[in-house]
């Protein structure tokens, strides 16, 4: 059974919006919105920034800036745990070898 999309209402620097969600990933959403509201005034809050759509587009930047750090962050902690688990298997060759060797 499908669930059916319901509309959401929600604040982001104190402009409504409104959009169609899953009562599944309601709360996913409201964290989300939560998050993007807060980066948004962290910006806002500097001053440097003015005018909401400069605002949303720095945000936009930030949060993505973040995000393709945390997937490269994450491609080497794979890459170092393939390279220490091939060195495992090197050493458990080695060992093995020593102790059992061929006669």
């Amino acid at each position: 059974m499908s669930e059916e999309a319901k509309p959401v209402s929600f604040n982001i620097l104190d402009k409504q919006y409104q959009v169609a969600c899953k009562p599944s990933e309601q709360e996913q959403l409201l964290a989300t919105v939560h998050y993007l509201d807060m980066k948004m005034r962290e910006i806002r809050d500097t001053g440097k920034v003015v005018g909401a759509e400069r605002i949303a587009v720095m945000a936009a930047l930030n949060v993505t800036h973040d995000l393709l750090q945390h997937q490269q962050h994450g491609r080497a902690d794979e890459a170092a745990s393939n390279r220490i688990r091939s060195m495992q298997q090197r050493l458990d060759s080695v060992l093995s070898s020593l102790s059992n060797p061929a006669t």
